[in-house]
């Protein structure tokens, strides 16, 4: 099955629902206040997507691949965002658990169709 538009990647997909989860917990009053650490995580999920999507549209499987690696990285970065957030008390454990989860998935995906590509180029 060739993939015709990058809304059908699963691991965009994925990333999708991880933003939408993202924006959720970071719509609280007490995430709300800390700035930097909003729109540092909310960037971060953001360019996972994003990056899923430009490298789509690249001309080739190894610039795919370059950018499937700079999503990625967004996605630990994510995590370690996610951290910040717990520690400070911003979320529960169990939303900790849960988007923390939703990442690990997304970069189960993103390094799966890596893995697929880097063989479609033998």
């Amino acid at each position: 099955m060739r993939i015709e538009k990058f809304e059908e990647i699963q691991a965009w997909q994925e990333a999708r629902e991880l933003t939408k989860m993202i924006y959720r917990i970071t719509k609280k009053v007490r995430f709300q206040k800390d700035f930097g650490l909003r729109d540092q995580i909310r960037r971060s999920s953001v360019s996972i997507m994003a990056n899923i999507a430009e490298g789509f549209g690249r001309e080739s499987n190894k610039e795919f691949i370059h950018f499937l690696s700079y999503a990625s990285s967004s996605n630990i970065e994510l995590q370690s965002h996610l951290y910040v957030a717990l520690d400070q008390k911003y979320i529960a454990n169990q939303e900790f658990n849960e988007v923390y989860t939703q990442s690990k998935k997304v970069g189960k995906l993103i390094n799966g169709f890596v893995r697929y590509l880097k063989g479609k180029q033998k």
